[in-house]
């Protein structure tokens, strides 16, 4: 019966300050919905910006290093053994790039269920011919099917078609940036020199954007075996593989394994592009920090609420308390008041909050640098709702949990004496 009661007289006194209610209420609303709309921007703008790069780049490569001998010839020397052997100007060993038996790592890899793909890659250095004025360019041969699988390569495709790097002989892909300083389009035939000095005429059968400016202005893409043809190598010849996993935390430890097993230089993903991570991480703690304080600062409204609403209904307490009400039943309406305004807040909160993230990804959003996002990037996680659910209640419970406790130790005697 007492449960009853406590609803019906917590009713009745947030009706009787109905606008400092609807205040509080409007308060966790908005703290909730700004919570919701600003970590689904912000993540959403993490995973535009990583995935620039990150897209790009494969979880694991193979490759070989140009790295000094870690044995020097006095270090077989028995006399220096055991010495500390200080040595200047060391000059990096005479290594092949090529990858000896690619094919069959290639294959081997393919078996792995860790593994989501393997793409081989070959990296040539050109330049481009401008009339008398030569351009620095990089040419990467790549596996046109693996590198629209893996990679995503088709969304920063901007003109022409990827598929006629397999049909069409002797084909290249400009970056955007080096096809505008050389005024290509789409048919056109550019000459490229290799660092041999051997010329080569190729038909320009697309564009591409990453969105990073200066890579647009040095990089091009062709079949592997147009980029082995400009190099003057044979059809085995590999110089990279590249390794997308189906679990990207697993690339420094298998990075090592590979290292090992093969024999071969192995980079994993984490450590070629570790700023990119923190920056993430830094812009992911900045707008938890501040949705976080949004919630608190709607908690501290309910506090002060409800501490009017005791001092206010001093005479309220001391009569429930006199006609049998004990200290709990009167914290526990305070309570009950203050989760009303949590939950409902909540529910208006995260209804209002899905409806801003929507009008956040309509906003049109061009950019030169950007070619396949349209809109502001908006993530959708549940995770925030979930969080932001949770701390509004936690926080107005608190919230309503230090007045209810002074309510509960008014002293009726003292009050109706006053009286």
């Amino acid at each position: 019966m007492k449960i009853k009661h406590i609803t019906e007289i917590s009713g009745a006194l947030m009706r009787a300050r109905w606008k400092q209610t609807l205040v509080a209420i409007v308060g966790v609303t908005f703290s909730i919905a700004f919570f919701i709309s600003l970590l689904g921007f912000m993540e959403g703008l993490n995973q535009l910006l990583d995935g620039i790069v990150l897209n790009r780049t494969p979880h694991i490569r193979l490759y070989n290093d140009i790295l000094p001998s870690k044995k020097q010839p006095i270090d077989l020397n028995a006399t220096y053994k055991n010495h500390h052997n200080f040595i200047s100007s060391v000059k990096p060993t005479n290594t092949r790039k090529e990858i000896y038996n690619a094919t069959q790592i290639i294959n081997k890899l393919n078996k792995d269920q860790r593994v989501l793909g393997v793409s081989p890659k070959i990296t040539a250095q050109v330049f481009y011919n401008l009339g008398n004025i030569d351009l620095n360019g990089i040419i990467n041969g790549v596996d046109v099917d693996k590198e629209a699988e893996l990679f995503s390569f088709n969304d920063y495709v901007v003109g022409g078609n990827l598929q006629k790097l397999k049909t069409t002989l002797n084909s290249i892909i400009l970056g955007q940036g080096a096809a505008n300083t050389m005024r290509a389009k789409v048919g056109d035939i550019i000459t490229v020199t290799s660092t041999e000095g051997e010329q080569f005429s190729l038909k320009v059968v697309g564009f591409f954007k990453s969105g990073i400016a200066e890579i647009d202005k040095v990089q091009s893409y062709a079949n592997i075996s147009t980029t082995q043809k400009i190099l003057g190598k044979n059809s085995n010849y590999i110089s990279d593989i590249q390794i997308k996993l189906k679990e990207m935390s697993l690339a420094p430890t298998l990075a090592h394994e590979y290292e090992s097993f093969f024999k071969i230089d192995a980079e994993d993903i984490q450590t070629a592009n570790a700023q990119f991570e923190t920056g993430s991480s830094v812009r992911s703690i900045i707008s938890y920090a501040v949705g976080v304080t949004l919630l608190i600062v709607s908690g501290f409204g309910i506090y002060n609420i409800l501490n009017m609403l005791i001092y206010e209904k001093m005479d309220t307490i001391a009569i429930l308390k006199a006609t049998g009400f004990a200290g709990t039943d009167v914290k526990k309406i305070f309570i009950s008041i203050s989760l009303s305004i949590g939950i409902t807040g909540a529910i208006t909160g995260l209804l209002f909050g899905f409806l801003l993230s929507l009008s956040i990804d309509a906003i049109p959003f061009n950019s030169p640098s950007l070619p396949t996002v349209t809109t502001y990037p908006i993530d959708y996680g549940i995770q925030y709702y979930s969080i932001a659910a949770i701390f509004a209640l936690i926080t107005t419970f608190l919230a309503g949990w230090f007045p209810a406790k002074k309510a509960s130790k008014i002293d009726p005697v003292i009050i109706i004496r006053g009286k």
